[in-house]
């Protein structure tokens, strides 16, 4: 590979990518830095406070950022055949990594729940990083189900199954409801028979209902988002905060760096609720453009996904925007009490290495889906053209 790929700026082989997939790539740094650039005022106050540097957050938040374009571009210029044939093992190795975080002593927690191992000063949080490759692997097996065995289509159906136990028994049940949606998606997409789907998403929603009702600080969420004004200095404080930055915005927003709500009266504004920060900087009117930046992904996703010539190279497209375009919608919708208080990152903007390299291999693939997808039908026509003329030199001049 062209140690130049590794590099976003320096790759010069973008002028050659199909439109849509440039304009990916182009959504994407859009993307990314109005993410860098909201948590940098968010997580301004708080890094301040707890580090004595207020750039703490924000300059960690960098380095990964770098680190995960490495790995874009590596990505979006390997075969996604490659991708794909080793795409389960790492699967299974995150896989393994989920139930690690539940053994005590080994699985790092935080607000009561076990969903990072500390590798030196590295946290890791497999229940993110292992979205891309379940995403894949489901794109593999659902793409190919009519000519699987059934002992195959169980076996994989079990391994899905048991990531989502793991997720929930961390307990993670936004993530874990996130992952599910993105598998059904996916086999709807893939024609599974209604009849399957159906069973799948009744039982989906038996296995959150009986988390609800056996963790008391979900059912304690739950009832607190109905009404949160009823208990707006407890169980209702997060949310009722939450509403009172978003509301503070009005049409115009407050100005870049002046959210009041970011001084320690709305807790986590640097990840699971940044968006409520966003909304009282830049108000109405920068929801709206945030709003149509997801729009715009979502679309192109799609077209992605419908130009896509094989099976499990739509259904990645298809996977990737649910998941991208999902999570950012869920994370809007908690900020502003449309959904239950979850535990989901804004993708690009929350603070948080796994959430930031998970983003980044997503969009990846899906640029890959959209090179494959067209530059069949674009690059060989560039080459082939001098060697045709210059076939045709070669026999006039044998001519001659």
């Amino acid at each position: 590979m062209n140690l130049r790929h590794l590099i976003p700026i320096f790759d010069d082989s973008v002028s050659s990518w199909a439109l849509d997939a440039r304009l990916l790539r182009w959504l994407t740094f859009i993307w990314l830095f109005a993410g860098l650039i909201m948590l940098f005022s968010a997580s301004y106050p708080v890094a301040d406070a707890r580090h004595d540097d207020g750039m703490y957050y924000f300059k960690r938040q960098v380095l990964w950022a770098l680190a995960s374009l490495i790995l874009f571009n590596i990505i979006v210029n390997l075969p996604l055949r490659k991708i794909l044939g080793i795409s389960h093992w790492f699967l299974m190795v995150f896989l393994i990594l989920i139930f690690v975080t539940l053994i005590p002593g080994l699985g790092k927690k935080a607000f009561d729940a076990a969903r990072w191992i500390a590798l030196g000063p590295i946290p890791l949080q497999p229940s993110e990083l292992i979205k891309p490759f379940l995403v894949l692997q489901s794109a593999r097996l659902f793409g190919q189900w009519e000519r699987l065995r059934w002992g195959i289509r169980l076996a994989w159906l079990g391994v899905f199954g048991l990531v989502l136990l793991g997720i929930l028994a961390q307990p993670n049940l936004s993530t874990t409801a996130l992952c599910g949606m993105t598998i059904w998606f996916i086999a709807l997409a893939a024609g599974l028979p209604y009849k399957y789907l159906g069973g799948t998403a009744v039982g989906g929603v038996l296995l959150a209902l009986l988390s609800i009702s056996i963790k008391e600080y979900q059912r304690k969420r739950v009832m607190s988002f109905l009404n949160p004004w009823a208990d707006a200095t407890g169980d209702g404080y997060q949310l009722v905060q939450s509403l009172l930055a978003v509301g503070s915005g009005k049409t115009w927003g407050a100005g870049f760096g002046l959210s009041q709500q970011k001084l320690f009266y709305l807790p986590i504004q640097d990840t699971d609720f940044i968006f409520a920060i966003f909304a009282e900087e830049f108000g109405f009117v920068g929801s709206l453009l945030l709003l149509i930046l997801l729009g715009l992904f979502a679309t192109l996703g799609l077209i992605v996904a419908l130009k896509a010539k094989q099976p499990v190279h739509r259904l990645v497209a298809i996977g990737v925007t649910t998941v991208m375009v999902g999570q950012s919608l869920l994370h809007i919708g908690v900020a502003t009490g449309a959904l239950p208080t979850t535990g989901l990152p804004l993708p690009m903007f929350s603070y948080g290495g796994n959430s930031m390299v998970a983003s980044l291999v997503a969009i990846a693939l899906l640029i890959r889906v959209a090179r494959e997808s067209s530059e069949a039908e674009v690059v060989p026509l560039r080459k082939t053209e001098p060697e045709n003329g210059g076939r045709r030199r070669m026999f006039q001049k044998n001519k001659v």
